[in-house]
């Protein structure tokens, strides 16, 4: 009988993580905000980073998003070293985001505020766009096309001409996020996107969150305080303290694991 042997050619393909945070780490003069962190998230993942307040959760979002240089580690997208790469760049290469404090362009209209975020697809050289050539019409055109979807999507048609600061902190939020969407990520980080909001707004947000991962396949960071939207939608969850992993997990894994208890309760009394 002739064996048979499997071609290393036909062996399953290995699936690189989209993002790769190997041992980064921060130090502000002599204050180690974030120590030898290391995480991989998977392509369609809504992962989340939780921890107690100064954990050095944002800090982590600031590096992987060009905001600080690190101080120590590697950063990779879809395998590829982003580590010393600007925010203006890594918004072309994927990496989207919101912030935990609005910003937002309050005096224009929603309309105008998510076409900011295709700024980073727009082809027209200068002199095109002064004359307004046909490409330029044309890209223009694709461009508030795709605005007009994205407010679609968020379900703010009511409200497209409207300024900014005339709405509603949790509409100006969900602005927020549609110019994050008009960027186009891979990978969408999402800094305390329910952080002041109601319970209703919150569910908004939640099933929005859920529906771009599901509808238009992007893979969600999240940094959130809110522990029930959290447990609810994430798939995986990473938990810092003191800049420093502690906890890596699902949700199951991460509500049961004693170092994520004491992180947030503290200690527990002995008997």
């Amino acid at each position: 009988m002739t064996e048979t042997s499997t071609s290393p050619l036909q062996a399953p393909l290995l699936q690189v993580p989209l993002l790769q945070v190997q041992g980064i780490s921060k130090v502000f003069g002599g204050v180690t905000a974030v120590s030898n962190v290391s995480f991989d998230i998977n392509k369609g993942e809504i992962f989340s980073l939780i921890g107690p307040n100064g954990a050095g959760k944002t800090t982590v979002f600031n590096l992987i998003s060009g905001i600080f240089p690190l101080s120590g580690g590697e950063i990779s997208l879809e395998g590829e070293r982003i580590t010393h790469l600007p925010s203006h760049r890594l918004a072309v290469k994927g990496i989207g985001r919101t912030f935990q404090n609005l910003a937002v362009f309050k005096h224009a209209s929603v309309v105008d505020n998510i076409l900011v975020g295709r700024h980073v697809h727009m082809n027209s050289g200068l002199l095109s766009a002064i004359a307004f050539l046909p490409k330029t019409r044309r890209e223009e055109r694709a461009h508030r096309e795709r605005a007009e979807e994205i407010i679609e999507f968020l379900e703010i048609e009511h409200i497209r001409d409207l300024p900014v600061g005339s709405l509603s902190y949790g509409l100006q939020k969900r602005v927020e996020l549609g110019r994050a969407l008009a960027t186009e990520p891979k990978l969408l980080l999402l800094d305390e996107m329910v952080s002041g909001m109601n319970s209703e707004e919150t569910e908004d947000i939640a099933r929005f969150v859920l529906d771009m991962k599901d509808q238009l396949g992007i893979t969600i960071l999240m940094v959130e305080h809110d522990m029930g939207i959290v447990m609810d939608i994430s798939d995986k969850i990473c938990v810092l303290n003191f800049g420093q992993n502690i906890a890596y997990g699902t949700p199951d894994e991460i509500s049961q694991n004693p170092a994520v208890i004491e992180a947030y309760l503290g200690r527990s009394k002995k008997a």
